[in-house]
């Protein structure tokens, strides 16, 4: 097996959007009130990952700050956190915990050019048996460093939010019944997290939330 339908252009995105509004009037009707959804691809790798691991439970501004600290200093390869001590990387800013995540992710030795062409239950075992990597990183990674186009995040508040709104749900929904969603939308599962991801900032700005 091999990776499936691989998202790299805002045309895909766009027939993504076309094939659930199509088949999903809710989601129709949330997408007239986003527009065009964004690519959202970011770049793959070993950096791409500590990036993430830096950011864990931290404000977005200060994991900017953090790894703004690590790439000045040069540590954002495998082999440039593998010399340094735990007490260098929390001098650094990381934590002691993510101390030792960092080195968890330098040592597993993920070959991430082969992870590009893994199928995704593949990419998403081989990610969270890193130690501090959780099934929601892995899956982040997934849809918009590799461009997964069937996968979904039913872990992320704002994703469940979104879902809560756009169905006029009672309550949230958590993790399991998101995904169980989240099986209608398939074989377009991340278009529908960019199209719920987009109307969550609308529902935050429609609230007057920054």
């Amino acid at each position: 097996m091999t990776a499936g339908r691989i998202i790299n252009t805002d045309a895909d995105v766009a027939e993504g959007a076309a094939w659930l509004a199509a088949h999903d009037p809710w989601l129709a009707a949330a997408l007239d009130i986003t527009g065009p959804l964004p690519l959202r691809r970011r770049p793959d790798g070993f950096a791409q990952l500590l990036s993430a691991i830096v950011s864990q439970q931290v404000s977005v501004a200060s994991a900017r700050a953090m790894w703004a600290t690590l790439e000045g200093a040069g540590v954002t390869t495998p082999d440039a956190v593998r010399a340094r001590t735990a007490d260098e990387l929390r001098a650094l800013g990381l934590s002691r915990q993510k101390a030792r995540y960092a080195h968890a992710l330098a040592e597993a030795g993920i070959d991430y050019d082969a992870l590009r062409q893994a199928p995704d239950a593949q990419v998403i075992k081989t990610l969270t048996a890193v130690t501090g990597i959780g099934v929601w990183t892995a899956e982040i990674y997934a849809m918009f460093s590799l461009g997964r186009a069937d996968v979904f995040a039913p872990g992320d508040l704002a994703l469940q939010e979104a879902a809560r709104v756009i169905y006029a749900l009672p309550e949230r929904p958590k993790d399991r019944a998101l995904r169980v969603m989240a099986q209608d939308w398939s074989p377009w599962r991340s278009v529908a997290a960019r199209l719920l991801f987009a109307y969550y900032r609308h529902i935050k700005q429609r609230d007057g939330i920054t």
